[in-house]
Order: C-alpha cells, then structure tokens, then sequence
C-alpha cells in the first residue's frame, strides 16, 4: 500500500489568497467514499494520476463528474467523493480573497458548484496541470504551485479585477472578517450595525460576494472548525467529548452540535468518525481530502 502526504504554507504574498496546499498519494486501498465537508475555503485540487470523481455535488442539480483539476466553491452541503483504490493530488484551501485573484470571479459566482478548473482558468489550468504533474517529489510540486499562483495574482497575466475597485465592498470584506476572528459566534444584528447597513442589506451583499447569507457562513465557520478539532482529537487517541467541544464552540449544547453536523456533514458525528478512520485519507484537510 502507499500512503504519502506533505503540507506546505505558500508564501508570504499567497498567504491572504491560499491557506494551505495538501498533496496526498494512496495506492492498494479498498474501493471508497469520502464527504467533501464545507468550509470557509474555495478548493482547488490538481491531480497527479487518476482524475477525481464527485459522485454527488453539493447541489443536486449538478451530475456526477470527473476532473484533472477541479474548482469547488463555498458550499453548505457535503459533496461525495469516490475512488477505487487510489488518488493522487494537490489540494489548495483559497481564501475569497483568493477566488478574485487567481481564479478571476467572486466567490458567490462559484458557490455550490465543481467545476473542471479550465471552465474559470482557461489555458493557466492546463499549464497548472502539466507543470505540477511534471515535478518530481512534494517540494518541486510546491514550489511550481508557489511560483505559478504568484505569477497569477501579481504578474502580468493576473486575472482582470471583479467589481469595483477589485475588491468586495469594505462592509462585506469586514463581516467577513468579523465572522472569521469570532470563530463564526458574532451575531448577525451586531454586524450590520458594525457596517453601518441594515441586516437585509447587509445580507444581500454578502450573499452577492461569497454566495452564502452570513448567517449561514457564520454556521459553515464554527462546523469547520468544530470537525477540525474533533478530527485531531480522535487521530490524537482521545475521546470525541462532543458537549465539551459544543461548549467551547459557539453551539448552544451537544444536541445543537449534533444537528449542525447532520444538515452540514449529511451524517452524526459517529458515523462520520466512522468513516473517517476507516479510511487513511482522514489525516488531510478540506474539500477532497477532509
């Protein structure tokens, strides 16, 4: 069996675009399916060998695919993610920041969809595809993911800026913010009073510029983070202690936690725990591989 994994921070100027890249190689597994979990990410993933198959998107409408590069944007939903033995790839974690700088779009243009990444990349995806495909070993993979992404967003050829000024508005960039250093607990009445705005129109806004309402990016924030912990936790030995973590996560009791992870995650907790650790994928983060 193989079984590779390596992580890499970007640099410095990629840091407010990119959080992470995640590459992983498994070979000799058992046929299986893995829930794409929603996030305060975009995904971009790279394949390395096979394309990846997304059995179920998370929106319905959307059929079975499969993609050499993938673009996933916010979701609320899980997606479904299949394989039939191995998968090989690099996933990147990007910021809405990141969507309007290396992908060209806002993020509510890409929200609920996966897309093949040529559909928003163009020629770059395919040049993404093969040079990263091309490097030998994790840290040349890096490294022309590094130099590509920086290219992109400062070079000559970075994509045209969405909206004016580039940007979103400041309002919504700082609820989004807002929502993000208060782990999603921040109530929605305090923000628009922080903007100025009323609640609807705060709203309209935000849902124009990430694709969710901030109510629901505020839930999709402290689930992320809540799963996060209960992963490391368990990978860790130690026991899920659900009402601790609901307590110290902005859930009003375990019951609460648990009804978030079945709207967000399709499932309870336990039997994502289940279905995690039955499989060695569990180990990385985010869309494809968290």
């Amino acid at each position: 069996m193989i079984c590779e994994s390596a992580r890499h921070r970007p640099p410095p100027a990629l840091r407010p675009l990119v959080a992470w890249y995640s590459g992983y190689r498994q070979a000799g597994l058992s046929p299986a399916r893995h829930r794409g979990l929603p996030s305060p990410y975009l995904t971009l993933i790279v394949t390395l060998d096979d394309p990846l198959t997304v059995a179920a998107h998370p929106d319905p409408r959307q059929p079975a695919s499969q993609h050499a590069v993938l673009v996933g944007g916010l979701h609320s939903t899980p997606a479904l993610i299949t394989h039939e033995g191995r998968q090989s790839g690099i996933q990147l974690q990007v910021t809405p920041a990141g969507a309007r700088a290396l992908l060209g779009v806002q993020a509510g243009q890409l929200a609920g969809l996966d897309l093949e990444a040529d559909d928003v990349l163009g020629a770059f995806a395919a040049e993404l595809h093969d040079r990263v495909r091309a490097a030998a070993g994790w840290a040349e993979r890096f490294t022309v993911l590094d130099e590509l992404l920086t290219r992109r967003a400062y070079g000559v050829r970075a994509p045209r800026p969405i909206g004016p000024g580039g940007g979103p508005r400041p309002e919504v960039a700082h609820a989004w913010r807002a929502l993000l250093s208060s782990r999603g607990t921040v109530p929605i009445a305090d923000l628009a009073s922080q903007t100025g705005w009323t609640s609807r129109h705060l709203g309209a806004r935000f849902r124009d510029e990430f694709g969710l309402s901030p109510k629901t990016a505020a839930r999709v924030i402290r689930f992320d983070r809540a799963r996060r912990l209960l992963q490391q936790r368990v990978a860790g030995g130690a026991a899920p202690a659900l009402a601790e973590l609901a307590a110290g996560g902005g859930f009003f009791d375990q019951a609460h936690l648990a009804r978030e992870f079945r709207e967000l995650a399709g499932c309870a907790p336990s039997r994502w725990l289940a279905e995690e650790f039955r499989n060695v994928q569990a180990a990385a983060p985010g869309r494809g591989k968290g």
